[in-house]
């Protein structure tokens, strides 16, 4: 990194790494990104939380210099996004949600490809790709063709390629989509290594989980929108301390226990993918009592009922008034891919 630019870091230390105001993005006639407000301290990780198409990789895309905003302003440690892209892309390193390598060539064949196009000498490109490698598990797998990686893999090449210039903010756009539980775990690890040695990250997902296992903050955004920000136990708390799961004997009853269920505890209810199972957020849990009085008492039968603690599902459900999967479509991020395509 230059060391003009590594020197105002340094003078930054502590304060804002982001800071968007009022982010905006139309494509066509749709409104994607709709004022979005963010805030994320250095050497944190930073959570942005939302369903497909909520405008999670469009945001993250401006503020990456990767996209002009319609309106409002972004600013990396400082530094205008717009106005001053050029020093912007000094500072950041970008993972998409799928590897951008050449698969005709092995792991250190793409990974020294990248340090010469960051500058790097022969040498030096060599010994930072070993080095990479050695860091992300791939050792084994250097010489092997792209061709012939698994996805975990290939997700953890294309972190590493985001790596090789140090950046001392990452942004990770949803890079556990689609990995198995290990590789998954794996990726988590390297994540809070990252910020240990002094990086910034912020990371889009769709899980809960995930947020709740690595951020330090989280946003909620949902059509266009920062609906909810804070810790993940504040997101939490705001749903209550647990939901409720219920599947009906008769599929037929499904919407008059919808009802019941609703009158009862006072809060929205969804139907799930899964048939006759109805879930609800609950706060207090010896309500279920009073529920299962009222179900009787209407001739409803169950077939399972369940409390648990909140999941994504159920975060979305209070704040917004509908679960994950039945976000408004299209969304932010397939009219980004839309204009993408025609473009």
């Amino acid at each position: 990194m230059n060391p003009e630019y590594r020197k105002a870091l340094e003078a930054n230390h502590g304060d804002w790494a982001v800071e968007a105001h009022g982010l905006v993005k139309v494509f066509g006639d749709n409104r994607a990104v709709d004022g979005v407000d963010l805030n994320v301290r250095a050497g944190t990780i930073y959570g942005v939380l939302g369903p497909n198409g909520a405008g999670k990789t469009t945001t993250i895309r401006m503020l990456a210099t990767l996209l002009r905003p319609d309106a409002g302003s972004g600013r990396i440690f400082g530094y205008d996004v717009v106005k001053e892209s050029q020093i912007v892309r000094q500072l950041i390193g970008v993972t998409g949600q799928y590897a951008s390598v050449d698969e005709a060539l092995s792991a250190t064949e793409n990974l020294i490809i990248f340090s010469r196009l960051l500058g790097l000498g022969r040498s030096e490109a060599r010994r930072k790709a070993e080095q990479l490698l050695e860091e992300f598990g791939l050792t084994e797998a250097a010489k092997r063709p792209l061709k012939n990686f698994s996805g975990g893999m290939r997700r953890r090449l294309d972190l590493a390629a985001s790596l090789i210039a140090q950046p001392p903010l990452i942004f990770l756009d949803e890079p556990t989509t689609g990995l198995d539980p290990r590789t998954r775990a794996q990726m988590w690890e390297t994540i809070r290594r990252l910020v240990k040695t002094g990086s910034t990250v912020v990371l889009t997902t769709q899980y809960l989980d995930e947020a709740d296992q690595l951020a330090d903050r989280v946003a909620v955004i949902d059509q266009g929108r920062v609906v909810a920000e804070g810790t993940v136990d504040e997101l939490k708390a705001s749903v209550g301390t647990s939901s409720l799961h219920l599947r009906v004997q008769n599929p037929l009853d499904i919407q008059n226990a919808r009802r019941t269920i609703e009158q009862v505890l006072q809060v929205p209810s969804s139907i799930s993918s899964e048939a006759g199972k109805i879930t609800a957020p609950m706060a207090d849990a010896d309500r279920v009592t009073d529920l299962l009085v009222a179900l009787r008492a209407a001739g409803i039968h169950l077939a399972e009922l369940s409390v648990q603690k909140p999941t994504l599902d159920e975060v979305f459900l209070t704040i917004t008034g509908h679960g994950v999967k039945e976000a408004a479509s299209p969304g932010a991020d397939e009219s980004y891919k839309a204009e993408e395509a025609r473009a």
